[in-house]
Formats: C-alpha cells, structure tokens, sequence
C-alpha cells in the first residue's frame, strides 16, 4: 500500500513543545484526522485538509483515518499531549484490529509527544522523581468502582498519581471522591498539585494539601498530581515552592 497514518502527539499546548519530528510528520501529511480544539492548533496548508470530529467519537474517526489512508493518502491523527496515553494511538489500534484485514498492511507509526503529567511535574519542580502512575478518572469507558480500587492500590503502594479527565459537566463529582479515597490512606498534608493548561498563556498552577483540596479547583482542562508521602515541598521567599519526590525510598508507609 502506498498511504500511510501516522499518529501525532501535538503536546500540552504550547508550539514550542511540540517536537521536531511531529512538525516534520505534519508537514509530509495530506489530511488530518482529530478532536476539534486540536486540529485546530495546526496552522495547515491549502493543500492539507481537516477532518475535524466531536469527542468520544475516537473508534469512528480512526476508522475514517484508515479508510483514507488504505486508499493511498498520507494520513495524520492527531491527539494532544501525548498519543498514547488515554489518546488517540490506541484507538487507531483497536480499529485496526477489528477492521478490514488490509489495514494491517499500511505503514503506521506512532510519534511521540511531551504528556500533560510532564508539563505539569515540570512546572512545579519534580513531583515524579520517584515511581508514579496515571489515572484516567472518566468511567467512559471503565466502571468507578474499578477507578476506586486502583486509587486505593495506589495510594496503599506509595505512588504519585497523575489524574487525567479529572472532571466534566456530566462527572462533577468523581473528583472529589477520588479525594476523599486517598484522605483514607493518605496523611492531609501530601502536597496536590493543579496545572491547568500547562504551558499556555492561561497557565495556572496551584499546590494544596490534600486535605484542602477540592473538586472545584479542576477542570477539564486540568492534570492533577497527588504527591506520595515521600513528596516534599521547598518553600522559596519570593518565587514559586519546588515540589519533588525524592528518587531514593525513605521508608514512610
């Protein structure tokens, strides 16, 4: 087959975090499949299209992506942030594997991209120096109590948490018993970390307690990290508080 998809992690927001292979990756592209807000991000040519669709609809757009490219066309998927992490690379995936046999005999790649956990960790030091795991709080596509017992294993097994798709219009409450999860095993004092829209012009990053945190202070828009009891904060006059863990185990339950 000559067409070809790849899959495109455009970053957290920011152009500059955006890689050079990814830019080289667009440019070779003819048509663009993703999320609205993102392909929108792209600033494409005349001869490049857009094939814009809603959210959830993942599984029908990496269809539409691959019925494009296994008629020859050089294909680009895109998903924020990173592609393979509750993004679009493994929809492309599941599409393949239940599609057409022919699929499986395009050239299709997956190129990588800067995750909001690592902008966010960035911004506020270095949170995810030591062993740490992501979890999607939606249960789209899983059960809540399924989301609960793994915040409770993590919680028990000493891991930062990254939380992704922490809250929406149809879930605003999950957030907040996620939080009142990890209260149950987490002293109140590990540092919560909110980034909103890392590295973009409306950024905002803010540190609380665990005991003070509160569902209100995310959205969709948001990635929340939860420290471990290891996580510490370094308090600086006049500039923003570093938080880290330290890569080395101390021993605290």
């Amino acid at each position: 087959m000559t067409g070809k998809l790849t899959v495109v992690g455009l970053g957290p927001g920011s152009p500059q975090q955006i890689t050079p292979e990814a830019m080289t990756v667009i440019a070779e592209a003819s048509d663009f499949f993703g999320y609205g807000p993102y392909v929108q991000r792209l600033d494409l040519r005349a001869d490049q299209r857009c094939h814009a669709s809603d959210n959830r609809e993942e599984i029908s757009r990496a269809a539409a992506a691959l019925t494009l490219a296994a008629q020859g066309a050089k294909v680009c998927v895109v998903s924020g942030g990173d592609p393979g992490v509750f993004a679009m690379a493994a929809a492309v995936c599941e599409a393949m594997e239940t599609g057409p046999s022919e699929w499986r005999d395009l050239d299709v790649r997956v190129i990588p991209g800067v995750t909001a956990m690592l902008a966010v960790a960035a911004r506020a030091g270095a949170p995810l120096g030591h062993d740490f795991c992501a979890i999607s709080l939606s249960d789209n596509l899983k059960p809540w109590d399924v989301i609960a017992k793994r915040l409770t294993a993590a919680a028990q097994a000493g891991f930062v948490m990254a939380f992704y798709n922490p809250v929406s219009k149809a879930r605003p409450h999950q957030l907040g018993e996620a939080f009142d999860i990890l209260r149950q095993h987490l002293p109140g004092h590990v540092p919560v970390i909110f980034g909103r829209a890392a590295g973009r012009p409306d950024e905002k990053i803010k540190v609380v307690p665990l005991a003070e945190a509160q569902s209100d202070m995310a959205d969709m828009a948001t990635c929340i990290i939860v420290g471990s009891t290891e996580t510490r904060i370094i308090a600086r006059k006049n500039k923003p508080d570093l938080v880290y863990s330290p890569r080395s185990w101390g021993g605290k339950a």
